[in-house]
């Protein structure tokens, strides 16, 4: 065994140390390791100290572990199976994991620091709705979760840091992003011309060379070679997901680098620009931004065949009118002394009474509520589409006038939702400036992001290391 008494100078080298002292390479390790549900008295006493003592890297003043690698490892490796296709080598997929655990642990001790915390509450609400959208009750998707080799405390864990990450990226991105009045005016301008034009949506993938922050000409240099050496793998006929996942410095390189569904007012304009003229299926020329260098790829195209308002696509041309409805609900709100189960009964129970003529729903929302709106009966006013949460506007719009819903869940808590109106009505100008600062938040949200990992990653302090315990 080594014992590395200096500084790993890269994180090849650290990759290349931690097979040599690991004696088989990581897939092995991976492989090898003790189950989840045997007891720890069963492994053994010569390995598994070994795997869970050794560190890899230092981010600031926390450590990465050869066994939080390996067990990341096993899973990434296990959902890139599943998925099919061809697999990365797995020297660049270890470097590009390695890369992206260094970034959340930054960006988790960021938040700490900056006391955004996720309480069980609320993490046991985001992973109900994870095992809804599977359509699969709690017990169910545990055992999912056991099928697929996955433990559910670290399951959790991991949708923890993913929800504390995304606050911390709403605070110091989404929060930051200015938008001027001139930008609005000239994005309504252009808007006016095309409002004939039926709202198109891209699906792109791309993969991002990252260019350090101040970036000396020699490693803009570096950059651009290594863009240029991914795209010579792409026109020699390499698979572009599996050259994400190897060279992509994105959060999304490691799924492929794709960017899902977007209609083109929610990209940023260099890639609606970079792919305007492409095929399904083609690969756009090298595109620079102030991150890096991207190499974008069109997945396909389509129309919208189905605007549901303005507020819905995010900057397409504004109808002429679009729904509005008129709602009352009662909240009642899921926290530390009322769980969902109680919150669930409490508004079965009110429902009954209003089934039964015993009170009016206004009488019942000034009493039970909790929301601002309690003191005016519930009484929401007029909602545009995109105004609430998926879930209640679903409830909404699929309930008749005058009749009360079901209890409803959101991120909110539990709702009884009452529609008293609905009607069609002109956007008004002030609305239409809304949208449009919408549309343009969404533009920048991509580089803007890129921008903030970029600056997290430059200034956290990153020592490579293995050492011998």
């Amino acid at each position: 065994m080594f014992n590395f008494q200096k500084p790993i100078r890269s994180v090849k080298h650290a990759l290349i140390l931690l097979s040599m002292t690991c004696g088989v390479t990581l897939a092995a390790h991976a492989q090898n390791m003790v189950p989840a549900n045997v007891n720890a008295a069963a492994a053994s006493p010569s390995v598994q100290p070994r795997l869970a003592d050794a560190i890899i890297v230092v981010v600031n003043n926390e450590v990465i572990t050869r066994y939080e690698f390996l067990e990341r490892l096993k899973m990434i490796e296990a959902r890139l199976k599943s998925q099919g296709g061809a697999m990365p080598p797995r020297d660049q997929l270890q470097r590009q994991l390695l890369e992206r655990m260094i970034v959340e642990r930054a960006q988790l001790q960021q938040a700490k620091e900056s006391g955004i915390k996720v309480d069980d509450a609320m993490l046991d609400r985001a992973v109900g709705r994870i095992a809804e959208q599977n359509k699969l009750s709690m017990p169910e998707f545990r055992k999912r979760l056991e099928e697929d080799g996955l433990i559910y405390s670290k399951f959790r864990n991991e949708i923890r840091d993913e929800i504390t990450m995304q606050r911390l990226r709403e605070r110091e991105v989404d929060n930051k992003i200015q938008i001027s009045d001139a930008e609005i005016d000239a994005y309504l301008a252009a808007q006016n011309g095309t409002t004939a034009a039926a709202p198109q949506e891209l699906h792109l993938a791309q993969i991002l060379i990252r260019v350090p922050e101040n970036a000396t000409p020699q490693q803009l240099a570096d950059s651009k070679k290594r863009a240029d050496d991914v795209i010579a793998q792409l026109n020699a006929g390499a698979d572009f997901t599996k050259l994400a996942v190897a060279y992509s410095d994105g959060t999304d390189g490691l799924t492929g680098g794709e960017l899902g569904w977007r209609t083109a007012e929610r990209l940023p304009q260099l890639f609606v620009d970079a792919t305007a003229n492409l095929q399904e299926g083609q690969i756009a020329p090298l595109v620079k931004s102030g991150n890096g260098f991207h190499i974008i790829k069109l997945l396909g195209k389509r129309t919208q065949s189905v605007m549901r308002g303005a507020a819905q696509d995010h900057g397409a041309a504004a109808p002429a009118a679009v729904k509005q409805t008129h709602v009352s609900h009662i909240l009642i709100k899921v926290n530390q002394v009322v769980s969902a189960a109680e919150a669930r009964r409490k508004l079965t129970e009110l429902k009954q009474r209003l089934d039964n003529k015993a009170a009016t729903f206004e009488e019942l929302a000034r009493l039970y509520s909790n929301d601002f709106s309690a003191s005016k009966g519930g009484d929401l006013g007029w909602i545009y589409p995109g105004d609430t949460v998926p879930e209640f506007e679903r409830a909404m719009d699929a309930l008749p006038i005058g009749q009360v819903s079901e209890p409803i869940e959101s991120p909110f808590g539990y709702h009884l939702i009452l529609v008293t109106e609905r009607k069609s009505d002109d956007v008004s100008q002030e609305r239409q400036r809304m949208i449009a600062r919408q549309a343009i938040r969404e533009q920048k949200m991509e580089e803007a992001t890129q921008d903030w990992l970029r600056q997290v990653r430059d200034r956290a302090y990153v020592e490579y290391r293995l050492e011998d315990r």
